[in-house]
């Protein structure tokens, strides 16, 4: 029985350290722009200037 206790407080600490992780996502700007990595893959990359070897 005691091996119950110790798991769900394992448990409620991992998703304390999951939900802390989140927040500091959110505060930091992980999400706000959500358009543009999936418009990326449409776009031509830029093709590096050649170098001439005369």
């Amino acid at each position: 029985m005691n091996i119950i206790y110790f798991l769900i407080g394992c448990s409620v600490l991992l998703a304390l350290i999951f939900l802390g992780a989140f927040f500091w996502a959110q505060r930091s700007g992980q999400n706000d722009d959500l358009y543009t990595p999936a418009m990326r893959i449409l776009l031509d990359d830029e093709q590096p200037p050649e170098e001439k070897n005369d």
